[in-house]
């Protein structure tokens, strides 16, 4: 934690979309919220006024509390986070710094409805292959981290959406939003339709899924790989859920790839010491 118990947006930015990012509390008033309402991706909304009251719900966990421009709402919430036993910093501009810098915000309208505990519910047919476990994943790491997924029968998915509040996604029907578009896989729509398609990581890994997940893994080379690997999960895990658990990981390391690593290269001679290359290339 900084002296100044605040993060700037450059450090957020870095970190959203990993598996080790920070809990992010927006604390806005509902005016400045209306005025605009739009999310740091992943972020969730709580109360400033209440924030005694909800601040245990996040003892040991670490968090960035964000308002309008990072002053007395956002630094207030921090402190009794702090208080509560979290690692608590306040991002130093609010959301104003954020969107001076261009980094992506999720749209409020194009979420779902949330449960009485703030999470977005998603339904889809059950023995997830790509798209289902990327789809979600893509939720988790940049939309809602609190996000609940349902796996059920395939002619029971409009059914349960309809009595249980849940948006359906990756299924075809009336009035199905999240579904294949053309030959772009529910992955791409979501990537658009969240604000998220310009960062070049995710615009990268989208390539990989679409070509894993509509039989073109001529696209991109990965694509056959991930492939193999959903296949693989498919048949060690019998419990949908447990298989997302597994998947999450697969695609973390996928989008660290994508973010930080494309132009890395794995051989034995890169990875000897000095000394031991000089002796091999010598013979």
């Amino acid at each position: 934690m900084s002296a100044s118990n605040s993060i700037p947006a450059e450090k957020l930015f870095r970190l959203i979309g990993t598996s080790t990012a920070p809990t992010i509390i927006d604390v806005r008033t509902d005016e400045d919220f209306a005025a605009t309402p739009r999310l740091i991706p992943g972020a969730i909304r709580r109360p400033w006024a209440d924030a005694a009251s909800w601040a245990a719900e996040f003892r040991g966990f670490d968090v960035v509390v964000t308002c309008r421009e990072g002053h007395a709402l956002s630094q207030g919430a921090a402190a009794w986070l702090r208080e509560a036993g979290a690692d608590a910093e306040a991002l130093g501009g609010g959301i104003k710094s954020w969107l001076d810098a261009g980094y992506p915000t999720i749209a409020q309208s194009v979420l779902g409805p949330r449960d009485a505990k703030g999470r977005t519910v998603w339904v889809t047919r059950a023995r997830p292959k790509v798209d289902r476990i990327a789809c979600p994943w893509l939720i988790r790491r940049f939309v809602d981290p609190q996000a609940v997924f349902l796996f059920v029968a395939p002619g029971e998915v409009a059914g349960v959406a309809e009595r249980f509040g849940a948006t359906p996604f990756d299924i075809e029907g009336d009035g199905v939003t999240w579904s294949h578009d053309g030959e772009r896989c529910t992955f791409d729509v979501m990537l658009e339709a969240f604000g998220l398609s310009g960062l070049a990581p995710l615009a990268h890994l989208a390539v990989i899924v679409r070509g894993a997940d509509t039989g073109r893994p001529d696209i991109i080379p990965e694509a056959a790989g991930l492939v193999a690997l959903s296949l693989g999960l498919s048949r060690m895990f019998a419990d949908d859920l447990a298989q997302l658990n597994a998947g999450m990981l697969i695609y973390d390391a996928l989008y660290r790839w994508c973010r930080d690593a494309t132009g890395e290269t794995h051989d034995w001679l890169s990875h000897q010491p000095k000394a031991a290359r000089s002796k091999l290339t010598s013979v």
